[in-house]
């Protein structure tokens, strides 16, 4: 337990240093190459903060341990919005701009909608059992290379554009310093995230909790703390399109890529269980939509953060209930 705790505590450390040098990095080489923030936030940033849920899912599905794989992804995503974009809004609100409400969110809300439904064999196709197959699989992958596709290019269209004023707040790097802050800052990340959920899983363990309810809560936290990290420090700095585009492009990645490469690599059965939660991330990813058009339009108020919160702690108060 001690060794155990000593991992926990270093890997928060590590991980709050990764996020730092991570958004440092990232924003300065967005202003180099004349590329919005957000567009940085979709995919290095988003990429490297999802690495953690990558490193455990490929473990997990390789063990046999669908649930944890599973719960992961989906625990992952609902405390990205509910937690993560929760904490950020309630320390700055967050102004969204106009492509992430009508792209990306709704992408990240299809992606989630699409595992619902493949998910659901037993009731859609009469199937013997619930699973995520190597042909869904290879759809979501599908799908992440036409996301990528549409991000280089609004990469492209970013540097054919007149410079965004909003990036005179960002401090600027040599070419080779912006570059090692990214790097040390994504490892940082992993590194961190790895030490993190290896603590917490030892300790979770020892306190006889169950698989799924280790990867929905331990681990779903452990490896959404890059995330949550990166996110609040970007938020600190003004800068919410990281903060956003993070949050968002990790739920995205989660699905389309994590979930994908693992479930293409080995069939993952779904428990009944995680089908109430994948219900909640959709939900929330639903949620999250909706609030760009509430209250302030395209903007995620103090309000909406303290809600966002408050349901995340419901819901981690029913899955210790529910065991």
């Amino acid at each position: 337990m001690l060794l155990a705790s000593f991992f926990l505590l270093a890997g928060l450390l590590i991980l709050i240093l990764g996020a730092e040098g991570l958004v440092r990095g990232a924003s300065s080489i967005a202003v180099k190459f004349n590329i919005s923030p957000l567009v940085i936030g979709l995919t290095v940033v988003s990429f490297g903060t999802s690495a953690p849920e990558l490193t455990i899912n490929l473990i997990s599905a390789l063990q046999g341990s669908g649930d944890l794989a599973i719960g992961n992804v989906i625990g992952s995503n609902i405390v990205n919005i509910l937690l993560v974009l929760g904490i950020c809004a309630i320390i700055v609100p967050l102004s969204v701009k106009s492509s992430t409400v009508w792209k990306e969110i709704p992408l990240a809300l299809l992606g989630v909608v699409l595992v619902g439904v493949m998910a659901n064999d037993i009731l859609l196709d009469g199937g013997a059992i619930n699973s995520l197959t190597r042909t869904d699989g290879i759809v979501l992958l599908a799908l992440m290379v036409i996301f990528m596709y549409y991000i280089f290019g609004m990469a492209k269209n970013d540097r054919d554009a007149v410079p965004d004023d909003d990036t005179d707040t960002i401090k600027q790097y040599s070419g080779l310093m912006a570059v090692i802050l990214t790097l040390g800052g994504l490892i940082g990340l992993v590194v961190g995230g790895q030490l993190l959920v290896e603590g917490a899983i030892a300790i979770a363990a020892n306190m006889g909790l169950s698989e799924a309810l280790i990867g929905l809560t331990v681990v779903a936290i452990g490896t959404s703390l890059p995330e949550l990290a990166t996110s609040v420090v970007a938020a600190l700095k003004k800068q919410a399109d990281i903060a956003i585009g993070n949050v968002v492009g990790s739920n995205i990645f989660n699905i389309f890529f994590v979930l994908a490469a693992t479930s293409t690599l080995t069939p993952l059965s779904i428990s009944g269980a995680l089908q109430t939660d994948i219900l909640v991330a959709i939900g929330a990813t639903f949620l999250l939509f909706l609030f760009m058009f509430t209250s302030k339009k395209h903007h995620l108020t103090r309000a909406e953060g303290v809600l966002f919160v408050v349901l995340y702690c419901c819901y981690t108060v029913y899955l210790v209930a529910r065991g």
